[in-house]
């Protein structure tokens, strides 16, 4: 199984610390949404910060969540990254997973290798790096204890902080609320999901959980 390294640590740690600011929407087609998944992504009312529905339509059917078969070699409660799919798979028994849309990021295109979840966070504080801080006073130059929780926080409703060997990774698993860059390879951020996906698989996720991110799909995932 291939490890995170130190020199991958280096180089992608200063993208990753810029995290999750995005690009801009592209157009899209629009597909046909049923009930059930409707009310997957219905309005959350029952947050500090109430999230709108989400407008399903506009993201491809191939990354609602759903269960899907899974062929590859990790046990359950494993959570495996594709990168290059944008699918992020919570391994289940019997050969089957739960499978979530993901944008990823320039920063977690970087990432690759196991790491573990070394603890998460509900409605999280985002902080700019000081490189992003001096570059762009007037935009984070305020932000230096960080940008507070709340529907505009680029982490949004829920974060995963993703250890190797004791040391922050800076790569975090996180919500957002831009659906247009689900299953993109956005302008930089992590691995960012749905808000109503992030806090799905943040309540089936506990501390210590093992992660897989995969930059090319060798074992043929489902």
């Amino acid at each position: 199984m291939r490890h995170l390294s130190r020199r991958t640590f280096i180089i992608a740690a200063p993208l990753a610390l810029a995290a999750c600011v995005s690009n801009q929407p592209q157009v899209e087609q629009s597909w046909p949404v049923p009930a059930d998944i409707k009310a997957l992504y219905g309005p959350v009312m029952n947050e500090p910060y109430p999230l709108p529905a989400v407008d399903m339509s506009k993201i491809n059917p191939k990354y609602w969540r759903q269960e899907v078969a899974f062929n590859g070699p990790y046990h359950p409660g494993t959570l495996v990254v594709d990168t290059q799919a944008r699918f992020l798979y919570l391994v289940q028994e019997n050969g089957r997973a739960l499978r979530y849309g993901v944008g990823v990021g320039k920063a977690g295109l970087a990432l690759e290798g196991e790491a573990i979840v070394q603890y998460k966070r509900m409605w999280p504080i985002w902080h700019p790096t000081q490189d992003m801080m001096e570059r762009e006073p007037d935009r984070y130059g305020h932000l230096g204890d960080g940008m507070p929780a709340g529907p505009d926080n680029p982490l949004g409703a829920r974060a995963l902080y993703l250890f190797k060997d004791g040391r922050d990774t800076l790569f975090r698993i996180h919500g957002s609320h831009e659906e247009w860059s689900i299953g993109k390879a956005v302008s930089s951020g992590c691995i960012r999901l749905l808000n109503q996906d992030i806090i799905d698989l943040y309540g089936r996720v506990p501390e210590g959980t093992h992660v897989i991110v995969l930059q090319h799909n060798e074992q043929g995932l489902s």
